[in-house]
């Protein structure tokens, strides 16, 4: 049985797709969406057309792109030729379905009901301080949204108590703006816990976004909902499954 976790701050049909009700085994356990990883082609193609029925769509109405960390954006009118490298994508084409791939960073899904414009994004530490939550604010409005008519919700990620990140990682933020060290909090030693999901939820209000939530599902502390590469990585497993995110018109 699927588990597809929502929001009522988003006006529109969405779902974050935890890992239960997949065909996958092994490490990819669960509902694994992702062709990036060395699970089988065909498990992975089972996956997505488990979530595509759950939104009463067929396989190639489900949309993703090759996510890279960067801030680009493409807009979407019907299915893309290959999977072109970005971030984000927008649509105003109702009976698309927008599909977002991660395992600890923020899957975050945008909605403007009275315009009809929906947007998706992957947004890891680099792509939100490149402003990939910003473009995606843009390209909505391009297509006739307002921006404080939009909502956002991030979904599953990994929450600031797992985040454990080294002192020149602070650095970085500091470099964009001295404020954001209000995002760390102190871990062992050296150490900083970055808080994510509250950094991209300060990227989304100074935006000027009319609604900005989390959904406050940690990805590294839930092992039997959540695929997470971190947790893959601290335990020494060669892959880990990918989590999918979902929004359509």
């Amino acid at each position: 049985m699927l588990e597809i976790l929502t929001s009522d701050a988003l006006p529109a049909r969405h779902g974050f797709f935890t890992r239960k009700g997949g065909a996958s085994s092994g490490i990819f356990a669960g509902l694994n969406c992702g062709t990036g990883s060395s699970d089988q082609a065909e498990i992975v193609a089972i996956n997505r057309a488990r979530v595509a029925a759950a939104l009463d769509l067929a396989p190639a109405g489900l949309v993703t792109v090759n996510q890279v960390h960067s801030p680009d954006v493409v807009a979407v009118t019907g299915p893309l030729e290959g999977r072109p490298k970005a971030d984000a994508m927008v649509t105003a084409t109702p009976g698309l379905a927008l599909a977002i791939l991660t395992a600890d960073c923020q899957p975050v899904l945008f909605a403007d009901a009275r315009a009809g414009v929906i947007g998706a994004a992957h947004a890891g530490w680099r792509g939100a301080v490149a402003g990939v939550l910003e473009a995606t604010l843009d390209a909505m409005e391009a297509l006739g949204a307002r921006r404080g008519d939009i909502a956002a919700v991030i979904g599953p990620c990994i929450s600031q108590a797992a985040y454990e990140v080294g002192p020149e990682f602070l650095d970085t933020f500091r470099e964009e703006d001295p404020e954001n060290a209000r995002f760390f909090g102190t871990g062992p030693g050296d150490r900083m816990l970055f808080d994510l999901p509250g950094y991209g939820l300060h990227r989304l209000r100074a935006a000027g976004i009319g609604r900005a939530e989390w959904t406050r599902h940690c990805t590294y502390r839930d092992s039997d909902r959540f695929y997470s590469f971190r947790r893959t990585t601290h335990a020494g497993e060669a892959d880990y499954g990918r989590l999918i995110s979902v929004i359509r018109l």
